[in-house]
């Protein structure tokens, strides 16, 4: 008998031209979650989804279509069809204010800018609802941002891309299984 279901959304872009940018990290993480849990994504006509068990726990993934700037109505849609509270709702995301390498989560907050967390509270007329942030800034100055969230992880990134996705699923079954709080101590 399953007690709980979440819902962990990595955010990113639909299409080839934009599978390996630094704008797609939450699609990375969640389908490197999916291959590790052996699930493949089942595509709808706003999502990708994929569905597993985890102790007494039913997980889902989630892959907006809608385009980053629109996952709101995909993230609102899955929220409201699998009968998900906020509080198991995981927003997965790039951050171009945390360094790269870095993480954190967020029980709640604003969008801080990130377009994708923008509409996600639009949609569902709330705030309250976790987030894990993947940085992506890099060490130099940055002319235009859409250029660089849009543009593929440079060499030198790619050396620990792997590791730091590793990291941030590791994350998300911490956050699974012991909560908001304890994953904030443990991962920020």
């Amino acid at each position: 008998m399953l007690n709980e279901r979440f819902l962990i959304a990595g955010l990113g872009n639909p299409g080839k031209r934009y599978r390996d940018t630094r704008h797609n990290l939450g699609f990375m993480i969640v389908d490197f979650i999916a291959r590790k849990k052996r699930v493949k994504f089942k595509k709808h006509e706003f999502f990708e989804i994929a569905r597993f068990q985890l102790d007494e726990k039913e997980i889902v993934l989630m892959k907006p279509l809608t385009f980053m700037n629109r996952s709101g109505i995909a993230v609102a849609y899955g929220v409201e069809a699998n009968q998900i509270v906020l509080s198991n709702l995981l927003v997965v995301i790039d951050d171009l204010s945390l360094p790269f390498e870095r993480m954190r989560f967020r029980a709640k907050g604003s969008s801080g800018g990130h377009n994708g967390l923008k509409s996600i509270i639009n949609y569902l007329q709330s705030e309250e609802f976790p987030r894990l942030r993947v940085g992506i800034r890099p060490d130099l100055e940055v002319d235009d941002i859409v250029e660089f969230v849009l543009s593929p992880f440079s060499e030198e990134e790619q050396k620990n891309l792997d590791a730091i996705i590793e990291r941030a699923a590791d994350a998300v079954f911490y956050w699974i299984s012991e909560g908001i709080e304890s994953a904030m101590n443990a991962f920020n």
